[in-house]
């Protein structure tokens, strides 16, 4: 299974593209921070990570605007170039608990 939830802020934002299939694509960096429990211990959690979001999802998350805290979830897959890692969103919520 490759699924992945996260409440993330929206730090950046690219310009809208489209695919060679002519569907609207959007690339966007998360920063997500949290505190989570690890083998009894709380540990601090932060990252950055790079998504995407392809055809109706691109157009929602084009809503949404740089300092904005949602809920995402998708699946994780290579970037582009082959290197490093990408979320590809497939459902976003502005109410981060709702997912």
């Amino acid at each position: 299974m490759n699924r992945v939830v996260l409440q993330a802020q929206l730090v950046e934002r690219g310009v809208m593209r489209y695919t060679p299939a002519g569907l609207p694509a959007l690339d966007l960096s998360l920063r997500h921070e949290s505190q989570v429990t690890e083998a009894g211990h709380p540990r601090r959690v932060s990252l950055e990570i790079r998504a995407v979001g392809i055809g109706a999802v691109a157009e929602q998350l084009g809503k949404l605007a740089v300092g904005d805290t949602a809920g995402f979830a998708g699946f994780l897959g290579s970037h582009r170039n082959g290197k490093g890692v990408l979320l590809h969103i497939t459902e976003f919520d502005a109410r981060p608990a709702s997912l």
